[in-house]
């Protein structure tokens, strides 16, 4: 690598020259079971020739069209069939290129849905600590992790950020699961009194949380009670599903799992799974039907919007997702590996939570497992998790900062929902010898 700008300037990565089902191969000839999907994207695995299939017949016909012109076949098709599966009242599409887009262009629709409506003062997100929404400006003004604000601050408008979902770190001793959901709910709502009710434009949360976190579910009935605060107020409630949507969690929407819709909705990485870049913002007919009898015009856009080689991938990878009942064998394959990890790692004396939903599993490591204590930064603990795991031939997406963006270390998994019950080892094992590996 001579002239491309690396993630990591002193770190120099294999380079990547196959890719076989759930397997990587580097121009050594190196095998990596993908556990992670990269970062939750290849939810097909690698080299599925359908949707290979799809984006050479698209190109073979029409390769590119600009939306202000022109939209296409694959684009409406994908469209159709994300609206028939979503959830609620959602009833539009607005394709995009990856999950920053995505929510970038919620941030700008919550803001215009309130200017046609007439209500100007209503300026203000609220997001919860700890979150992630992506790395441009506005999504990252939106997110909630320390760490990656912290060199942009000074470039980030102001979002106010409440109490994160967090049942490990943060329900209290005697605290009912129930109590606790009450309770996390409740700082939106006293945030929203604190602002105003008549100044608050939205609410944006993951469902469930992915990086940052570590593949942390909310307790039962919290978004519930988030969707009763939001509507109580007039504020529109945005869910990234960016990491977590698209089956991730055994659910083509995650909120399916919680009995809720949104008012708008964000998907990427599963939604291509890879094969092209491509994200999605999705809203209700009554979000949409404001801006038609208003202005008319989505004050946003990008070139690459409704890509139909994007699309028509797209629309393959879902049709593949539904058609294959993959849904069922994420639930079911998550369970396997669930139990596995418990089995393997429940009694480890520096593994304090196993958690997540279908095949979207945290790990979180810690110091003291009996008062949840983590490690010290400066041990770069996930850092080195991270290599000795890719040593031992597993891709896994270990991340610092669990608790507060400095403190807390965890391993997330989000391998490719056509893995098999066989193939569960190879995320157990490599994960053992980096344990034994790098654990002080």
């Amino acid at each position: 690598m001579n002239h491309t700008f690396p993630r990591h300037c002193h770190i120099s990565p294999p380079t990547a020259v196959r890719g076989e089902g759930c397997y990587l191969f580097d121009s050594n000839g190196k095998r990596y079971f993908d556990g992670s999907g990269g970062a939750a994207v290849s939810c097909l695995g690698h080299g599925d020739s359908d949707v290979i299939d799809a984006c050479k017949a698209q190109l073979d016909t029409l390769a590119f069209a600009h939306t202000s012109f022109f939209t296409s076949e694959p684009a409406e098709a994908l469209a159709d069939l994300l609206i028939e599966h979503a959830p609620g009242d959602i009833d539009r599409v607005y394709f995009v290129s990856g999950g920053s887009e995505a929510t970038e262009a919620a941030i700008k629709l919550a803001r215009q849905y309130h200017l046609e409506r007439g209500e100007p003062q209503r300026r203000h997100l609220i997001a919860r600590r700890q979150s992630y929404h992506g790395n441009t400006l506005g999504a990252l003004a939106a997110g909630g992790n320390q760490w990656r604000r912290k060199p942009y601050a000074p470039l980030l408008v102001d979002v106010h950020h409440v109490d994160a979902c967090f049942e490990y770190a943060e329900r209290r001793h005697g605290e009912s699961a129930d109590e606790y959901g009450a309770r996390a709910a409740q700082s939106l709502e006293d945030e929203i009194l604190r602002l105003g009710p008549e100044t608050v434009m939205a609410f944006m949360a993951e469902t469930v949380v992915g990086a940052t976190m570590g593949a942390v579910a909310p307790v039962a009935g919290y978004f519930k009670r988030i969707r009763e605060i939001c509507d109580k107020y007039g504020v529109l409630l945005i869910l990234d599903e960016v990491m977590c949507g698209m089956g991730r969690t055994g659910y083509l929407y995650a909120c399916e799992a919680e009995g809720i819709s949104p008012d708008i909705l964000c998907i990427a990485k599963g939604l291509g799974a890879g094969y092209q870049p491509i994200g999605a913002m999705l809203c209700t007919g009554e979000v949409y039907r404001t801006i038609e009898a208003g202005s008319g015009f989505f004050q946003h856009g990008h070139t690459y919007l409704g890509h139909p080689v994007a699309t028509a991938a797209g629309l393959s990878v879902v049709r593949a997702i539904l058609d294959r009942d993959l849904l069922d064998q994420v639930k079911t394959r998550g369970k396997q590996v669930m139990d596995a990890l418990s089995a393997a790692f429940g009694q480890h004396p520096h593994i304090g939570d196993i958690r997540g939903r279908g095949l979207f599993v945290g790990i979180e490591v810690v110091a003291d497992r009996d008062n949840k204590a983590p490690f010290d930064p400066a041990l770069g603990l996930a850092a080195k998790l991270k290599a000795a795991a890719f040593e031992h031939g597993l891709v896994c997406y270990p991340m610092s900062g669990t608790r507060d963006g400095t403190k807390g270390d965890h391993i997330m998994l989000a391998p490719p929902f056509i893995m098999s019950e066989a193939q569960i080892p190879e995320i157990v094992e490599p994960i053992r010898r980096a344990l034994e590996d790098v654990l002080p």
